[in-house]
């Protein structure tokens, strides 16, 4: 995939819960020109401050989980496109510059990052074969044939707003997903380096953790269409 050049104006939110140590590496993958949104989920190892002299701009959101602080992100940004992005070091933002070419010319609305894991520890098994289950499942739910349901993405602000998501925990990126399918979107999927991240991790590094993932996106796929959403 050939980079072009890079857009102008872009937020990327950065749900963040104590990842001061992967910030440096992170916000200085930013491209330049777009603007860094962490939002701060209740860190307690500085997190907010670190990003805050590293030139970002913090959101708090008291609020816990992935998908609080996602929409936080979302409603606080103010660009015309908008890109999601872990704040763990397992991802590179600037991977996000042909994403959002495609969002600014039309080519689609909605581009993920398919991860392919780099090296060992970079994605456990366990999470691995929830993210399977959870692809199969979309696909018998929506007909698109995605692999990955990652954090990695770009879309329009006001297209995003529009979907009303209302997941607030781990389902949130299902959910826009499966409401952008509902409403006919043109997806894409492309593949993306996964490094194992910076730190622990707080769903996928543990049983426990993916099984509360995934019993949050299994609640996103049992839910109807809305009306006036046809499944494509």
């Amino acid at each position: 995939m050939t980079t072009p050049p890079t857009p102008q104006g872009v937020d990327v939110v950065l749900p963040c819960l104590n990842e001061a140590g992967a910030l440096p590496w992170v916000l200085a993958r930013i491209p330049t020109g777009w603007r860094a949104l962490v939002v701060d989920n209740g860190s307690t190892d500085g997190s907010a401050e670190t990003a805050r002299a590293l030139g970002a701009t913090v959101v708090h959101e008291p609020q816990r989980g992935f998908g609080a602080a996602c929409h936080a992100g979302l409603t606080a940004a103010t660009a015309d496109i908008v890109c999601f992005c872990d704040c763990d070091a397992s991802l590179d933002p600037s991977l996000l510059v042909p994403f959002v070419h495609e969002v600014h010319t039309g080519a689609f609305d909605l581009v993920l990052g398919r991860r392919r894991p780099q090296g060992r520890g970079a994605w456990p098994a366990h999470a691995r074969a929830g993210n399977v289950a959870l692809a199969r499942m979309l696909r018998r739910r929506t007909g698109l044939r995605l692999h990955d349901l990652g954090p990695l993405r770009a879309a329009r602000r006001d297209r995003l707003l529009a979907l009303g998501l209302t997941d607030r925990r781990s389902g949130y990126p299902l959910q826009m997903v499966v409401r952008a399918a509902d409403a006919g979107w043109h997806i894409a999927e492309h593949d993306v380096p996964y490094l194992p991240r910076t730190g622990a991790s707080k769903v996928t590094g543990t049983w426990r953790g993916t099984w509360h993932a995934v019993r949050d996106m299994g609640r996103v796929l049992a839910e109807p269409p809305a009306e006036g959403r046809p499944v494509r």
